[in-house]
């Protein structure tokens, strides 16, 4: 019956393309001959406004237009760049138009030259896309710093991602997971080196069915332009915030080779504060009153090189090599005041920690791309090996009068991740295409924790636990589009073996299953600037390895944290509906969502004999949640642009913690972009918000940059401040059973840096892997 359906199908679209005629072209920039990719094609009846139809580029700036046979008006539009009209072009049979060069849109205002720029959003079928070269709040900072400004994503105080206020992201490079995403790996990207981020709230089967959530895929910028070109970029500032990043490309018609050194330095101060209470039959019978000050240091060296071989115009391969190494070093301050009920002093302890990890991580890339003949019809394979080692080591001395006791830690972890992807691309007809593809996952990780106190072994704490993961996936998806109405229709499959073992057999788990995982994207367009769209897709997220580890450090062994090695994935159901609408200078994208998790993750607070705080990660059963969002961008002039978001959601959660809240988020930012001069400001507020036994206090931040070119755009200057008004303070009110916690963390206080760029044999406009 399916079979028959889709037969009937190419049928009635084959006697619709049998009267057509087929209009390509190529769009490019007049001084560079660069292709434009997304600029927008309108074809338009003559001497009208009426539109016949339209399209985009591609990343060729290439577009191709299937039309009846007449006479038409065409319209080419890229912000950031004049609009280009061509009236009366008589289309009788198959056309090729010559290539069409929009050059940039400029004014005079004042005798001072105002340039235009790309727009920051961009929107496609399944996803947004935030380019971020330009970004002046990122200026010498990480990919940690970016996100802090991409529509529906916020960092936490502690470094952790949301999407849309989910913390269950699936956060991949270049449309695979990496080493670089994992131990806090996003700060050690330099922001230089990122040419977009895709925003997936709502993935396609041609996307790993993980991150219940959504995904956010970082893309690293490509060289596009021929010759020797490189650029330096020096960072300095306080708090110690010093770097120094080298990019240098060399392409030629037949390879092109790129390479990135970075070194990097920072400090951060923080402190925090606890006060517990304790009860016995509602009734207060001790406190703890305790301080913390952090002194944090990290030292970060990358280096990445690679070649891309064009071997003819259908086939080109790419090899790259990664290496990061990366020493935090933490220096922390206890100091515990234990009060009894009538809060009197009982008894003081002072303790000192001393935190040193040096991590290792490499990666190895081979990456080839083939095109046919047919256009359109592309097939990709991905090869990717990871390792990477990490060394925790912790010292912990507390003192209690003149009793001196120690507590020491070491936790040596290694990981070997092999992947391997392959991905095509079949167009059927003009209008309709099928994708297919398969790709693995092989996961190898060990650690070997010890603990001592008093210098004397603890044998429960001393073991070697081994972990391993098997991910298998294949998916098949196929997109249609006909007049004003387009879907996209896909179902995933993967298998997931996972398993766990450990010298003392204490930890031995083994888990399969196998599931199922469908998409669905409607979109219709009522115009070429306003459509609909409905999506629907099944997720799935894996727990992570440090949920899984049960050796999670006790630094402080009076809040320790452990690992589940029997934690189940849990599984999301994601409905979406956005609507889109456009207008000169102003963008309008309002979304309203709903999200059905089942097996959710939670976090278990318990307090042991000794008086500890343990905290653990569970499966505790349902959460339904319900949001809405509002995305505007407004440009009042040329020069300045406007972007604001606001996501609202409710939520009810059924398990060992039973509870409806809701949450809300927003964020402003403001870019005035001069000739020569830029200034960029961001304001974001996060709502209070509730999560089993923790109630988050509303925290917000204000960040500010500025740019200055020199020398004909030879150079830039960027002045960077970061947490403006030293807000980033996260308070937190914790309910347990016979006790309760007020807790207050400030990580960072406000941090100023300044930025210099030079850039060698290249313009400021170039398009490459190296830094605006």
């Amino acid at each position: 019956m399916k079979r028959s359906f889709f037969l009937l199908l190419f049928a009635l679209q084959a006697v619709v393309v049998v009267s057509q005629i087929e209009l390509k072209g190529k769009i490019v920039e007049q001084n560079t001959s660069q292709p434009l990719e997304f600029a927008t094609v309108i074809i338009l009846k003559v001497n009208s406004e009426e539109i016949v139809t339209g399209t985009t580029t591609n990343s060729k700036g290439e577009f191709s237009l299937a039309l009846q046979p007449n006479t038409y008006d065409v319209k080419v539009e890229f912000i950031g760049f004049q609009p280009y009209i061509q009236k009366g072009i008589s289309i009788q049979q198959n056309t090729t138009l010559p290539s069409i060069k929009l050059q940039e849109s400029t004014e005079q205002l004042d005798d001072v030259e105002i340039v235009a720029e790309k727009s920051t959003t961009e929107y496609k079928l399944d996803k947004r896309v935030f380019n971020v070269g330009k970004d002046l709040l990122s200026k010498g900072g990480s990919a940690t710093d970016i996100l802090n400004n991409v529509p529906s994503v916020t960092v936490g105080i502690e470094g952790e991602i949301s999407l849309r206020g989910n913390p269950n992201v699936r956060v991949l490079i270049n449309g695979r997971p990496s080493v670089l995403t994992n131990n806090n790996g996003l700060e050690q990207i330099s922001a230089e080196t990122i040419e977009k981020i895709e925003v997936i709230t709502n993935p396609s089967s041609k996307y790993d069915a993980e991150g219940t959530a959504g995904i956010l895929n970082i893309i690293l910028k490509k060289n596009k332009i021929g010759g020797l070109s490189s650029s330096l970029q020096l960072t300095t500032g306080h708090r110690a915030n010093h770097g120094i990043n080298y990019n240098a490309n060399y392409k030629t018609e037949k390879f092109n080779v790129f390479s990135n050194f970075r070194y990097r330095y920072l400090n951060f101060l923080g402190d925090a504060s606890l006060f517990r209470t304790n009860y016995e039959n509602n009734t207060p019978t001790s406190f703890l009153d305790q301080t913390i000050f952090r002194d944090r240091k990290r030292k970060v060296f990358n280096l990445y090189v690679g070649s891309d071989y064009y071997f003819n115009e259908q086939n080109t391969s790419t090899f790259s090599y990664y290496y990061r190494r990366n020493t935090n070093e933490n220096a922390v301050d206890f100091t515990f005041n234990f009060l009894d009920e009538f809060k009197n002093i009982d008894t003081v302890l002072t303790t000192s920690e001393n935190y040193k990890e040096p991590q290792t991580a490499n990666r190895i890339e081979l990456n080839h791309v083939k095109t046919f003949a047919k256009k359109g019809q592309k097939l990709t394979l991905d090869f990717q090996y990871d390792f990477w080692n990490d060394d925790e080591n912790e010292f912990v001395e507390q003192r209690n009068n003149n009793n001196i006791t120690t507590l020491q830690s070491r936790d040596i972890e290694s990981s070997k991740d092999f992947l391997f992807q392959t991905d095509l691309k079949l167009p059927l007809t003009e209008k309709t295409h099928l994708e297919l593809g398969v790709k693995g996952e092989i996961r190898n990780i060990d650690s070997d924790y010890k603990v001592w106190d008093n210098e004397v072994l603890i044998d429960s704490l001393d073991n070697l636990l081994k972990y391993k993961e098997r991910i298998y996936g294949a998916y098949i998806q196929y997109g249609n589009r006909k007049n004003k109405f387009q879907y996209l229709l896909g179902l995933r499959a993967e298998h997931s073996n996972t398993g766990s073992t450990d010298r003392k057999n204490q930890f031995r788990t083994d888990k399969s299953y196998t599931d199922l995982f469908p998409t669905v994207h409607l979109t219709y367009s009522f115009n070429q600037k306003t459509n609909v769209q409905l999506s629907y897709s099944r997720r799935i997220r894996r727990p992570r390895f440090w949920q899984l580890n049960p050796f999670g450090g006790i630094a402080d062994r009076r809040n320790i944290r452990i690992g589940n090695p029997d934690l189940n994935p849990m599984y999301t159901h994601a409905f979406e509906i956005g609507f889109l609408k456009r207008w000169k200078g102003f963008t309008l994208n309002p979304s309203v969502y709903y999200q059905k998790t089942v097996q959710l993750f939670e976090t278990l607070i318990t307090s042991n004999g000794n008086g500890a705080i343990i905290s653990k990660p569970i499966n505790s059963g349902e959460e339904n949640r319900v949001g809405a969002e509002l995305a505007i961008q407004y440009s009042p002039f040329k020069w300045w642009r406007l972007s604001n978001e606001f996501n609202f959601y409710a939520f009810n959660q059924k398990g060992i913690y039973n509870f409806n809240d809701n949450a809300w988020y927003t964020r402003l930012n403001s870019n005035i972009r001069l000739s020569k001069f830029n200034i960029q400001t961001s304001f974001a507020y996060q709502g209070e918000r509730n999560s089993g036994q923790t109630l988050s206090k509303s925290i917000y931040r204000a960040d500010f940059g500025m740019s200055k070119d020199l020398f004909n755009d030879k150079a830039s200057v960027t002045v960077n401040v970061q947490n403006i008004f030293d807000s980033l303070v996260q308070e937190q009110f914790i309910v347990g059973e016979n006790y309760d916690i007020i807790n207050s963390q400030k990580f960072s206080g406000r941090r100023f840096s300044v930025t210099f760029t030079y850039r060698f044999n290249r313009s400021k406009k170039d398009r490459d892997r190296l830094p605006d």
